[in-house]
């Protein structure tokens, strides 16, 4: 059995079992680096070695984190969350009435956490930072609504993936420009005159298609919480006032020009803060405490992230990413339709191992721009597999960024469960219709 096959897997069926996802990366990198032919010695060695590639994002998770505790102590986000319950509690209008009221405003939430997650990625380039800042004041009115949270987790990933893989700004100007188009150009296809939103047009309607059908079909229906284990942990008393209010919304200014000029997350995050402290929003004898309650909310995705590094070296390591590419060459033959489908299914079981994009862009453009030249597809159809290649898995992986940060927003009271009620709704409405668009955006272009 290959060996990146055999540790994918074992990380995922460990996972499905809930064992936790820093503890199924060790022992599925372990297992496929043993399978390569790997010495204990030389897996642990290249797992350990991989550890450092995670440590940045790691840290900028950390500083986020506080970033996002001082926005939350301002009471932005439970200002919001206060207004969205006064609606909810309307006793002045009729059952029927308040129906359509609780419909309407869960599509408001909805729009709400869309709108914001996608900002995120470009205009507010802080990444899943917003979401335990947003999310669990807003817990309490999803509750009341008996909104599905499966349906909150396919709404947020969906804004933190479709901006990337389709608007070539901020985090999407990273991945489509800086890593996309630039190992694509590399190995031999020249990129200069092709418009990637035109490769990635039919991916992002795939990864639309599957946000409507969570919204409309799989979770439209109502879904009871425990409204007092809510309370016990989100229902607190936040003073906020408009001057709160403001400097909240100048810190956010001040932290997104500041990592526009100097291109450090960690910085920007930490000019918030500083802002916070200066204005007196955080007091001086608070910010120490603060800062660490901060990192210690994103602490568990930084270690995830972190061993998701060392999962990903070991596999380069074993070398057997080629050789699982080269057997899928083997079954093909001149099969341009199959050769596209291998492509993308390769493709997704790379990126759900590793749990980034961004990282398994590198490893399959080497392999796949020859393949496919080879195999006759055109420079914006190659563009669109490899693209497409990459962004597949990173919902549905139990180590992306885009499935643990849902989770840490969402299951702050214990009733939301990261497998089951993150990772598979994501994999099921995203990973299929993007399989399915990704595999006719390469057949036509």
């Amino acid at each position: 059995m290959n060996a990146v096959v055999a540790a994918v897997g074992i990380m995922l069926i460990l996972s499905l079992c809930r064992i936790h996802v820093v503890v199924a990366l060790i022992i599925g990198a372990i297992t496929g680096g043993l399978i390569s032919g790997l010495s204990l010695e030389a897996t642990i060695e290249a797992f350990n070695g991989g550890l450092g590639g995670g440590a940045t994002v790691a840290l900028s998770y950390a500083t986020l984190g506080a970033f996002a505790v001082a926005i939350g102590k301002s009471g932005l986000a439970h200002a919001l969350a206060d207004k969205a319950l006064a609606l909810v509690g309307n006793q002045d209008l009729g059952q029927q009435d308040r129906d359509k009221a609780a419909g309407g405003i869960r599509l408001l939430i909805i729009g709400l956490l869309i709108a914001i997650a996608m900002s995120s990625q470009n205009i507010l380039p802080i990444h899943i930072a917003f979401i335990p800042l947003v999310v669990p004041p807003l817990l309490f009115v999803m509750a009341k609504l008996n909104m599905d949270r499966r349906l909150v987790a396919c709404v947020l990933t969906f804004g933190l993936i479709t901006p990337y893989m389709f608007l070539p700004v901020g985090f999407g100007g990273i991945y489509l420009n800086e890593i996309l188009l630039a190992n694509v150009n590399d190995n031999g296809v020249a990129t200069d005159h092709l418009n990637v939103m035109s490769a990635m047009a039919l991916p992002a309607l795939g990864m639309l298609l599957g946000l409507l059908v969570a919204v409309f079909v799989s979770y439209r229906g109502d879904r009871a919480y425990n409204l007092e284990a809510i309370s016990q942990t989100e229902r607190v008393d936040i003073r906020y006032s408009g001057r709160t209010l403001v400097m909240a919304l100048v810190a956010i200014a001040a932290a997104f020009v500041v990592q526009l000029w100097l291109g450090s997350m960690i910085l920007g995050a930490l000019t918030g803060f500083v802002l916070f402290n200066l204005s007196g929003v955080v007091k001086w004898k608070e910010a120490d405490d603060l800062f660490t309650e901060g990192m210690k909310m994103l602490a568990m995705i930084g270690f995830i992230m972190i061993a998701a590094s060392g999962f990903a070296e070991v596999m380069r390591e074993t070398g057997e990413i080629t050789s699982l590419v080269q057997g899928s060459v083997g079954v093909i033959g001149d099969n341009q339709a199959l050769a596209a489908l291998l492509m993308l299914l390769v493709g997704l079981l790379i990126t759900m191992g590793i749990g980034s994009s961004f990282s398994t862009i590198p490893i399959i453009a080497a392999l796949y721009v020859p393949l496919a030249l080879e195999m006759g597809f055109s420079p914006l159809a190659i563009v669109a597999l490899v693209g497409t290649a990459g962004a597949l898995g990173d919902a549905g992986s139990p180590a992306s960024d885009s499935t643990l940060g849902p989770t840490a927003g969402l299951n702050v009271d214990g009733q939301h469960n990261h497998i089951w009620d993150t990772v598979v709704p994501t994999f099921l409405h995203y990973n299929l219709p993007l399989l399915v668009f990704g595999w006719v955006a390469a057949m036509l272009l």
